[in-house]
């Protein structure tokens, strides 16, 4: 019987230790009675969604993103569509979707779960046609993300810190949100749009999104008194900051979110210049994902 075939696509900047000790694992803990493999690696941003589409016109059963929320988002855009499923080894800062769909941290854990052929249906949600697979952000959290991308540093501490700093300084703005055809209009300090449950480190947003129900989860921080910034920070570590009287859940599939003068948001963690209107969308169970 012919071995499955399964590219793992790392990227090289992540170091060369983190490299070798991620070979080593693969070569330790994958099955290599039901598997072949191969190490792809990038060499430039979003080459890794070329790479996760060759595999998968070659035949390959499944393609593992080896990092982050961005690093996944670049292979599930290389694989819509084409039935090969994917696969995660969380080596990211945040790791909000692997999180999300607990697939374990530790390295040889997600290797593991891999050889268990657990496939599990992940929607994917799109802004103006380009797609996310964890959370969208129009506010305070695109601010974070431009900042933290270009930090040096990585890292749970370096990103409490520029939220302390920032969260201060940040200016809240008014929004109209449309909810499938319902017009809600909010001064917000952020508006986030969820598929999956948090932005990594535990720090749940949306801690009831649903990442295979085919429902978007529309998170309103209204403005708030800075002073009580921290309790909302131990809120979303606890999984309750839905209840806090700053914060409006709304849920659709489709939504749009328009400001004259927005011109930066965050997909995945990665921040991008935008137009004043976003529509966002759904499409359920879009990805066939390895999962526990």
């Amino acid at each position: 019987m012919s071995k499955k075939h399964i590219v793992f696509i790392i990227n090289p900047k992540s170091g060369v230790e983190r490299q070798k000790e991620i070979k080593q694992a693969i070569d330790a803990h994958l099955d290599d009675h039901k598997y072949s493999h191969e190490i792809w690696r990038t060499e430039y941003a979003k080459h890794g969604t070329a790479l996760a589409s060759e595999a998968a016109q070659k035949g390959a059963y499944a393609v593992v993103a080896v990092g982050g929320d961005g690093s996944v988002n670049d292979v599930v855009r290389g694989l819509m569509g084409t039935g090969t499923l994917l696969g995660i080894i969380p080596k990211g800062s945040g790791n909000g979707m692997a999180r999300t769909m607990r697939i374990p941290l530790d390295t040889a854990e997600a290797i593991k779960l891999i050889n268990k052929e657990n496939a599990g249906d992940m929607d994917v949600a799109f802004a103006n046609g380009e797609p996310f697979i964890s959370n969208a952000g129009v506010a305070f959290d695109a601010l974070i993300s431009k900042k933290f991308a270009k930090s040096e540093r990585r890292g749970l501490m370096v990103y409490s810190w520029l939220v302390t700093k920032y969260m201060w300084l940040y200016k809240e703005r008014d929004f109209k949100i449309t909810v499938d055809g319902k017009e809600h209009k909010s001064r917000a300090f952020m508006i986030n749009v969820a598929n999956g449950q948090q932005f990594g480190y535990n720090f749940k947003i949306a801690p009831m999104a649903d990442y295979n129900d085919g429902i978007l989860d529309v998170i309103i921080i209204r403005s708030f008194p800075k002073i009580l910034g921290g309790a909302l920070v131990a809120r979303a570590m606890t999984g309750t900051i839905a209840k806090s009287p700053f914060v409006k859940h709304l849920t659709g599939k489709e939504i749009t979110i328009s400001n004259p003068l927005l011109k930066l948001m965050q997909t995945d963690g990665d921040a991008h210049e935008c137009v004043n209107e976003i529509k966002f969308t759904i499409q359920k169970g879009a990805q066939k994902v390895l999962v526990p």
